[in-house]
């Protein structure tokens, strides 16, 4: 029924968006004529088919991402390997990243091409059933393709920002008035439906994390120690992987709140969330409005929310 949930969810939101590119486009064509969009959409094509060509080996760079053999960390390896043979997915590449703000993810240009990373912060933070979870979560993004589907619906609000763009050098003034403000509009909106989507890929891939371990406590135990972890390390590291954030298992920015609201489940204060806590949060604990709201913004779902979809997978 949850995973029935999401994919609703996620094809309402898809529609949703090419919708809005439908719309988009026909009002330009009405405005400009029909052979200006045309124009819009094959350049905006042609630079998120250089960005998809291209953003593997960016994120390699930017992360300082060395791919390991089983002999490198046989234990890492390994769990990836028997957690791909499980997804009924080929063995993507495993990759350690050189900074120290724990986290994870996934990454590569289609199912065949994928990579797991882990930071050495993560590495050092984890046992090896929140391992392994948090392996099982990123896995499920590559079943699930989630990096093609972003990387498609980022072309409207990318169409959105380059007519409004153009829009300011119109000569003429009332079309371009009017062009603006249907591109902002677009471009707001688009880039929530995005985040959006992003956030129900999310819930997917926890979900296909327990599907795979079959031990939601342990996907929740990791996303609170990576948390508690983050908080501790230097603001300007975490900046230094900004730009990654949407990729990873939790979002950095935020972990002092997560940690704020999961440290209600660790009961026995051993920094792990067990079954029966997971279980007592779960039927306690209740998002705020103001982080409801915040959600909004985010490509991570209010952590609250996330864990107690994990109780609901026992």
């Amino acid at each position: 029924m949850i995973r029935f949930g999401l994919y609703v969810r996620l094809l309402l939101a898809m529609a949703l968006m090419f919708a809005v590119l439908y719309a988009l486009l026909s009002l330009v064509a009405y405005i400009l004529g029909y052979g200006y969009p045309v124009v819009l959409a094959v350049l905006a094509f042609f630079i998120i088919l250089l960005q998809y060509l291209m953003g593997p080996k960016m994120v390699e760079m930017g992360m300082r991402i060395r791919y390991i053999t089983s002999d490198d960390n046989p234990r890492l390896y390994e769990m990836v390997e028997k957690l791909a043979a499980k997804a009924g997915v080929p063995m993507p590449r495993v990759g350690v990243a050189s900074t120290e703000v724990p986290n994870a993810f996934a990454f590569g240009r289609s199912i065949r091409d994928g990579r797991v990373c882990v930071t050495k912060g993560l590495l050092k933070i984890l046992n090896d059933e929140e391992l392994e979870a948090v392996l099982g979560h990123e896995i499920s993004h590559l079943k699930h393709r989630d990096m093609v589907i972003i990387t498609m619906l980022s072309v409207i609000p990318l169409l959105s920002y380059m007519l409004l763009w153009n829009s300011m050098w119109s000569r003429r003034r009332d079309e371009g008035a009017l062009l603006a403000l249907v591109a902002l509009l677009v471009y707001l909106i688009s880039n929530l439906i995005v985040l959006y989507v992003s956030r129900v890929r999310e819930y997917y891939a926890d979900y296909g994390s327990v599907t795979l371990t079959g031990k939601p406590h342990a996907l929740a135990s990791a996303l609170y120690r990576i948390s508690i972890s983050t908080t501790g390390v230097p603001r300007i590291k975490i900046k230094q992987v900004e730009g990654m954030k949407a990729f990873f298992a939790t979002d950095p920015s935020t972990a002092i709140r997560d940690v704020r609201d999961l440290s209600k489940a660790d009961l026995n204060l051993d920094g792990h969330i067990d079954e029966y806590e997971l279980q007592q949060f779960a039927s306690m604990a209740k998002a705020s409005t103001a982080e409801k709201l915040m959600e909004i913004f985010s490509s991570h779902p209010n952590m609250v929310d996330r864990i107690k979809m994990l109780a609901r997978m026992k």
